[in-house]
């Protein structure tokens, strides 16, 4: 969002509260709504015949537009400069407090902006009881009438730990937004360097016997062009074999999706506390199908970090005849009524995998999400693995020991 047509005084400093609006893709007026609370300058008088008079009406055309600006640099200025305009309003009510009973409405304003300014909750509470100690006082000297101050304090007490709560809970969902970010980050970079060690390992021998044998053959080609010949097409041939095991090696990578976004929603599901549980038989899927599900777990996964209040999960994979089973589940509150954006992508995705997909979300009791695709060669590739690992395994008897 920018701001190059505003005047310089209301540019909102990095740390401001506006600019953590607009960071969140909120309006830069959204903050203004609270105003609306200062309907209560022109309610007050209701309770004394003779406020609305002509004094009244002098007091509230000079302090309101006084009181407007220091609301603004209270949500413009940085979280150090805004507390100085917090304790303005303060003073504003205190000051105009012998002759303008409404400018108690300056006052709440002024508590609950300086705990919106950044200030520790202890803090904010011993400042909240000095600040309404003194206000009482005043309105004591004065001689105000007991019911038309005691709601004060109750008043920027609720509000205040409203107000906290609130912040409280903006600033871990951001914390929780940047790990989010981070473990992914750290599963691609962890990704990359594994395809970077493979890639080395695979290529790294058999260029430099390819080069060696062209050198070679260069060398040979005056002398004894039959021996050169022969080193071109053994270094031919190790290219051959070195283009075969890259192109092996690259529809591995592409079949370890499914398992890299296991990875990243165990470390994304760990990060929020939720324990996952999961099963993933060593299976040869269609890269399509592996790229859907992938993308399927992913969303999960996502969803139950921000919805679901769970603390443990599973996800399962299994094969059964001709289909492929996915699983997963958590023990979270469940009830899933609407569907979002995101369930709505999980059922595109699934049906462009001619699969089908089923969510049983009982009221307190989590939510299962079951996506059944039709793989023939999935069975044929698991019966076959199975085929392999007890052909290699050496028999064994009941007490464990070869039976050879």
């Amino acid at each position: 969002m920018r701001f190059l047509s505003l005047p310089a005084w209301m540019h909102p400093a990095p740390d401001s509260l506006v600019a953590r609006s607009v960071a969140k893709g909120k309006s830069p007026w959204v903050d203004a709504v609270h105003l609306l609370w200062t309907a209560w300058l022109f309610i007050t008088p209701v309770f004394d015949r003779d406020a609305w008079n002509l004094r009244w009406v002098v007091l509230t055309l000079a302090s309101y537009p006084l009181f407007l600006w220091l609301y603004a640099m209270c949500c413009l200025a940085s979280r150090r400069a805004s507390r100085t305009y917090a304790i303005g309003m303060v003073l504003l009510c205190m000051g105009l407090l012998p002759w303008y009973p409404s400018a108690m409405t300056y006052f709440v304003f002024g508590c609950v902006m300086l705990r919106v300014c950044g200030m520790r909750l202890r803090a904010y509470l011993l400042t909240l009881v000095g600040l309404n100690m003194a206000l009482l006082a005043e309105a004591w000297l004065l001689h105000y009438p007991w019911q038309a101050t005691f709601t004060i304090p109750i008043v920027t007490l609720i509000i205040g730990l409203i107000v906290n709560a609130e912040r409280t809970s903006e600033e871990k969902d951001a914390e929780l937004r940047l790990s989010h970010d981070e473990v992914r980050r750290l599963a691609a970079t962890a990704e990359r360097e594994r395809i970077g060690r493979d890639l080395h390992d695979l290529l790294g021998h058999t260029l430099s016997l390819i080069t060696l044998k062209l050198e070679l053959s260069r060398k040979l080609f005056d002398r004894d062009s039959e021996a050169a010949r022969r080193e071109m097409s053994e270094a031919e041939s190790v290219a051959r074999h070195a283009l075969a095991e890259v192109r092996a090696a690259v529809t591995g990578i592409r079949a370890t999706d499914l398992a890299a976004e296991l990875a990243s929603a165990r470390l994304l599901l760990g990060a929020s506390g939720v324990h996952l549980d999961y099963q993933l038989p060593a299976l040869q899927l269609p890269e399509h199908v592996e790229r859907a599900l992938a993308l399927v777990i992913r969303e999960a996964s996502t969803n139950i970090v921000r919805h679901a209040r769970a603390s443990e999960a599973k996800i399962a994979l299994s094969v059964e005849g001709a289909d492929v089973l996915l699983q997963i589940g958590d023990n979270g509150r469940g009830a899933l009524v609407l569907e979002g954006n995101g369930l709505a992508g999980m059922r595109e995705r699934v049906r462009g995998i001619d699969g089908a997909l089923q969510i049983d979300s009982p009221a307190g009791r989590g939510t299962c999400l079951r996506v059944r695709v039709p793989v023939p060669s999935a069975r044929l590739a698991h019966a076959a693995l199975r085929e392999s690992v007890r052909a290699a395994a050496p028999s064994l008897d009941a007490t464990g020991r070869s039976a050879a």
